[in-house]
């Protein structure tokens, strides 16, 4: 049942953003390396941060990036440090800003191999006792993502990053998920079982 139900809330939002809801601003990749100078200081210049609790950004789909700090911005998403640098940006800054990282090279993580099996058998099989649905449905079997539905990538994400995520959506800290997909799975999942998809996913490419 929950196999079937996530399809459906995929269809249909696919549907929605097939039909052009709100015209987003078309970024300039050079315009965004112009802005970009204060995310460098916690994502990196080309938007591979060094410190993995916080997220690459380089690679990203830039239609994931833009809602995440127009999420930051409008608070439907909130954190100590984005949340403020996210409040003076224009639709256009956001837009620039997301089409420079993802034109940038991701760099490539590695799994911890004590978890790696337990997080792929996560990640494509999901737990159906559980109710957990794969990771693969949405984000892919190499961890690309779907930028027209707004999936991010997450193949070579830092491990602590996603682990801290899905934790924020287990807990309700984070809410700006569509139609609660993540929270809805998050919220089945155990600190072991995040811990081992969180890995796999950073090895993943």
């Amino acid at each position: 049942m929950i196999y079937k139900t996530l399809i459906t809330v995929i269809a249909l939002s696919m549907t929605v953003i097939s039909t052009g809801v709100s015209a987003a601003a078309e970024g300039n990749a050079k315009a965004g390396k112009a802005k970009s100078g204060v995310c460098a200081g916690c994502h990196g210049a080309d938007g591979n941060s060094a410190n993995p609790t916080w997220p690459k950004l380089a690679g990203q789909h830039a239609s994931y990036i833009a809602k995440q700090l127009a999420d930051f911005k409008g608070k439907k998403r909130s954190d100590p440090l984005m949340s403020s640098q996210a409040t003076g940006l224009s639709e256009q800054d956001i837009a620039d800003l997301s089409a420079y990282f993802a034109k940038q090279t991701g760099s490539q993580g590695a799994a911890d191999e004590k978890l790696a099996s337990a997080g792929a058998k996560l990640y494509r099989g999901g737990n159906k006792k559980k109710g957990i649905a794969a990771c693969i449905a949405c984000h892919g079997p190499t961890g690309a993502g779907n930028p027209a539905a707004k999936f991010p990538g997450l193949s070579g994400q830092h491990a602590p990053y996603v682990e801290k995520a899905m934790k924020d959506f287990r807990s309700g800290a984070r809410s700006n998920d569509m139609n609660s997909m993540m929270r809805n799975i998050a919220e089945k999942m155990s600190d072991k079982e995040i811990k081992a998809v969180a890995s796999y996913i950073s090895g993943l490419h």
